[in-house]
């Protein structure tokens, strides 16, 4: 083989390692690792997020989306007198937070959708009785309005729409929600095999992030 063609061999192998590198990259880039799992799916229409919020926490302190920002959470609608699905539901949501409880990334907001019984203090022992601690999991209140509309066209955890004082949701859907406000999974609160999925969608968001 002559020396113009030995170039021409090195020249096309070298040539063909560039390209599967790129290659590896631009996979590595879509899916999050080579050969790895796709990326959480953005749900809602596009360029949905959940949008701005301002609630009262249980220690009384005003928690807005700002404080949100960047970080991975789960978000929840229930009621402290509830004796349906609440009580499963919380009792998983505690199963969540001991996981994640110590990353500064990830937090629980449980927003009352009762908030003429739900006051501050109720919600302070809500919160003590299934181990929460302020700083990381928030018991939130304020207008039952404002409430109801985060859940429908925020969280999309119920399609109802507000008709009054007499208006109610009761849903058991959890929503995943990544540090850009987007949604990225619903699951139901009562199950565990959907607890279990949260857990590994929060852990690949997490990476993700």
């Amino acid at each position: 083989m002559s020396k113009k063609n030995v170039f021409y061999v090195i020249f096309f192998v070298l040539l063909s390692i560039a390209f599967l590198g790129y290659s590896g990259y631009v996979i590595k880039g879509e899916k999050g690792s080579f050969f790895g799992e796709e990326k959480l799916p953005i749900l809602g229409t596009n360029g949905h997020t959940v949008g701005g919020f301002s609630f009262i926490n249980q220690e009384g302190k005003t928690i807005t989306s700002k404080d949100v920002e960047g970080k991975v959470y789960v978000a929840e609608f229930f009621f402290t007198t509830c004796t349906n699905i609440c009580p499963k539901m919380n009792a998983n949501m505690t199963k969540v937070y001991a996981v994640y409880k110590e990353d500064p990334r990830f937090r629980i907001l449980s927003h009352t959708v009762d908030p003429e019984t739900d006051s501050i203090p109720v919600l302070k022992k809500y919160a003590e009785e299934h181990g929460a601690d302020p700083s990381n999991w928030w018991f939130l209140t304020g207008s039952k309005r404002e409430l109801y509309k985060l859940a429908r066209t925020g969280y999309q955890v119920d399609n109802g729409t507000f008709t009054g004082d007499e208006d109610f949701v009761h849903t058991q859907w959890f929503a995943l929600v990544d540090g850009e406000g987007r949604l990225r999974g619903l699951y139901e609160g009562t199950k565990s095999t959907d607890i279990d999925k949260l857990i590994t969608d929060t852990d690949r968001l997490l990476k993700e992030k």
